[in-house]
């Protein structure tokens, strides 16, 4: 039995070319993928603009550590951190729920979700632009009043 190399399959399975000799049209498919592991910043607030669905809102803290320095031995000193902060957005309405219930700051989470750039008019009338994530999944991985305990 013959088969297809992978390659080829998945080729075709994301990207369709017109002949030659018409004008060439390719369909492509992209992806936008975040996966985050994190504290959440703040209890999560559920709102609802008129006309829109609802949306819960929270910010997530991702931390980046490295060494600095040249020596081999490890020292308390040789550490570097930077923390980023995301603003998690969640419209899917099962999660949405559960998302606003069981959330809460200090939480310790992974999620994934897709990046999201967009801008509004703040209340001075000046255009700002702001960065989301819009969560897919999350998985609760403790409660941060467990972790006292």
């Amino acid at each position: 039995m013959f088969r297809r190399p992978v390659l080829q399959v998945v080729l075709r399975q994301f990207v369709r070319h017109e002949s030659e000799t018409t004008t060439s049209l390719v369909l492509e498919r992209s992806l936008n993928r975040v996966h985050l592991l994190g504290r959440v910043g703040q209890d999560p607030v559920l709102r609802q603009v008129e006309g829109k669905n609802p949306v819960t809102i929270f910010s997530l803290a991702t931390n980046e550590m490295w060494r600095s320095g040249d020596s081999e031995v490890y020292q308390l000193g040789d550490v570097s951190q930077k923390t980023t902060w995301h603003r998690i957005s969640v419209f899917r309405p099962g999660l949405r729920d559960v998302a606003y219930q069981y959330v809460k700051k200090g939480s310790r989470i992974y999620l994934e979700g897709k990046i999201d750039y967009g801008e509004y008019m703040d209340k001075n009338n000046v255009r700002r632009q702001a960065t989301t994530i819009i969560a897919d999944n999350i998985i609760f991985l403790s409660d941060q009043t467990k972790e006292k305990e």
